[in-house]
């Protein structure tokens, strides 16, 4: 990784990478000087070191009324990033709990079969059981190693699935694998009923995926209200759906 990366990736932009880099290899100079080492315009440059000078990483004095400007030591920026961590992270109950007291939804989207992944990765932190309608054969399509790589892991956590799904093929031998894969799932014709999405409730969220014919979307909603409506329209579908299952 270069330098440039390591220091955008703490906060810095990508000029302010290059001052700072320039600065530190030049030792104390005017603007000038690392303007012409950092290959940034000079006003730029000035104004560049100034907001480096307020982050901390860029010192200043004056000497024979010109302006020098000197990079702060990196041991120092490391203890003080530390410093900053350390007192995130004992802030973050007080954080967790203001964002728990959002009213409004918190949706987050994702595209694609690594995107998707990690809505089903989300799945696996469930508190509660849950409640799924689904496809059989359309995550499979997209995902061959599904079984082994996100049931698996579901029934190693100990959570429990119920779930509605088409009458088919792919339908039925799932349906065969219920007690080893830690659930049940029950069947409606695909004929009345067809599956367009994926729907996963569980907690105070409900993922969504949609199967598209070129592309796969998802998104996970945070919402007690939503979760807790969702899951009673679930167990009405539930009971009905045991008709076709006795």
């Amino acid at each position: 990784m270069e330098l440039s990366d390591v220091l955008t990736d703490i906060g810095l932009t990508d000029k302010e990478a290059k001052v700072y880099l320039a600065t530190l290899e030049l030792g104390d100079s005017p603007a000038s000087d690392i303007a012409l080492r950092a290959k940034i315009n000079r006003v730029s440059c000035y104004d560049i070191l100034k907001k480096l000078i307020n982050r901390g990483f860029i010192s200043t004095y004056t000497k024979n009324k010109i302006k020098f400007f000197g990079a702060t030591e990196p041991d120092t920026i490391r203890l003080d990033a530390r410093k900053r961590y350390m007192n995130f992270k004992a802030a973050l109950p007080a954080l967790r709990r203001l964002y728990g007291k959002t009213s409004h939804p918190r949706i987050r989207y994702y595209e694609g079969l690594e995107g998707i992944k990690k809505v089903y990765q989300d799945t696996l932190t469930a508190k509660t059981e849950i409640f799924n309608y689904a496809d059989s054969k359309s995550i499979r399509d997209y995902w061959p190693n599904y079984d082994e790589e996100y049931i698996k892991n579901r029934v190693k956590n100990s959570i429990y699935l119920k779930g509605i799904s088409p009458l088919d093929e792919y339908g039925k031998e799932v349906v065969k694998k219920n007690s080893q894969s830690f659930r049940e799932i029950r069947l409606v014709p695909r004929s009345e009923f067809s599956f367009a999405n994926e729907i996963n409730i569980y907690d105070d969220k409900v993922a969504i995926i949609s199967f598209g014919q070129d592309e796969i979307l998802g998104m996970i909603i945070e919402s007690p209200e939503i979760a807790d409506t969702q899951r009673a329209i679930f167990l009405m579908a539930w009971e009905f759906a045991k008709q076709f299952s006795a």
